[in-house]
């Protein structure tokens, strides 16, 4: 994230914070501020790939680069502001290439939900920011295991294992930590909003409770507290993450495998709540006795969308919903989606 922060720092934060708080001076212009400040801080390079010359503007701010206050705002505005991109450019080319519309005669989809779904996630971004905002400070101070080339790390092999450490690692807690999600006395608190959608739209995806998804992304900040990192394979693998949370929200059941926690086994999930918490495989599932296999008709392009088929979904939704939830508060889109008794 020290990467991402110089930049921010170069086009943009340099100047902003040097006309909103400027260092104390004597001066009587900019330039001359820039000449006289007093300013201990001097620029190191994040990385040794990148070199970005400092302005003057960099020098003019009584909160220098490494101002821990400074630091929090631009860390927690980026993640605001690219989190916000990344949700809305993929889960938008998801719902318009990848989602199936007609998921939306389902009888257990919800009256304005995408509108709901997007709302839910806008009003969660900044909350789930500020709390993801002190796991980049640790990182940008130097608390972590994150390192810049391969001769900072353990080896050249360690470039290629990673990716795969840090999916099973990730995975193993988060089926830990989402499971815990639904017990009784966090469930209607923390996990319940995103449970109101029972048939996902891909802007689904990110729409928590703020606490719910920080403490569900919170393995993927320790895992560079604990293990060595590629700070650019962390960047890499963020995207990535956040690429899969909206993939397995689709409803594009590609993947009928015994292994991959796919959209099919994802929406096992949503329709029947205590199934299926893992993340990238059903493992932890197996292990835990919580796996749900996926109905053999959701890799059959017609017989998931059949009136039978919605018909048996919908049974299970209600019986499930009546167990964990109790009454079920939705409003469901069409004259036949009733909200059960």
């Amino acid at each position: 994230m020290d990467v991402i922060l110089e930049i921010w720092d170069t086009y943009l934060a340099d100047y902003v914070f040097a006309h909103a708080h400027p260092a104390r001076s004597t001066a009587s212009s900019y330039l001359d501020a820039y000449n006289m400040t007093a300013s201990s801080w001097q620029y190191k390079p994040a990385s040794a790939y990148i070199e970005l010359e400092p302005s003057k503007y960099a020098f003019m701010s009584a909160w220098d680069r490494d101002n821990i206050v400074r630091q929090a705002i631009s860390l927690w505005s980026i993640t605001v502001i690219f989190g916000c991109l990344l949700y809305f450019i993929f889960a938008s080319l998801s719902y318009y290439f990848v989602f199936n519309k007609d998921n939306k005669a389902h009888p257990k989809y919800l009256k304005n939900q995408i509108s709901m779904e997007i709302r839910q996630s806008v009003e969660s971004f900044p909350g789930m920011a500020l709390l993801t905002t002190v796991f980049w400070l640790l990182e940008v101070r130097g608390h972590t295991k994150l390192y810049d080339t391969p001769a900072d790390g353990p080896g050249m092999w360690y470039e290629f294992l990673q990716f795969p450490c840090f999916l099973i690692f990730t995975d193993a807690l988060i089926y830990l930590i989402h499971r815990g999600l639904h017990h009784p006395l966090i469930y209607k608190h923390l996990h319940k909003p995103h449970h109101k959608w029972i048939m996902p739209t891909p802007f689904a995806s990110h729409a928590f409770h703020p606490i719910d998804g920080f403490s569900q992304s919170f393995p993927y900040h320790l895992y560079p507290i604990l293990f060595p990192l590629n700070k650019y394979a962390s960047v890499a693998l963020f995207v990535f993450v956040n690429f899969w949370t909206i993939m397995i929200h689709d409803g594009e059941y590609v993947a009928d495998s015994p292994v991959i926690n796919g959209a099919a086994c994802h929406t096992m999930h949503h329709l029947y709540f205590n199934y299926n918490y893992g993340q990238y495989t059903t493992l932890w599932d197996r292990i835990g006795g919580s796996y749900r296999q996926p109905d053999a008709d959701l890799f059959d392009k017609e017989k998931k969308m059949s009136a039978a088929q919605w018909k048996l979904q919908a049974q299970g939704v209600e019986k499930m919903t009546k167990q964990v939830e109790g009454n079920d508060d939705r409003v469901y889109e069409g004259s036949e989606s009733k909200k059960s008794k």
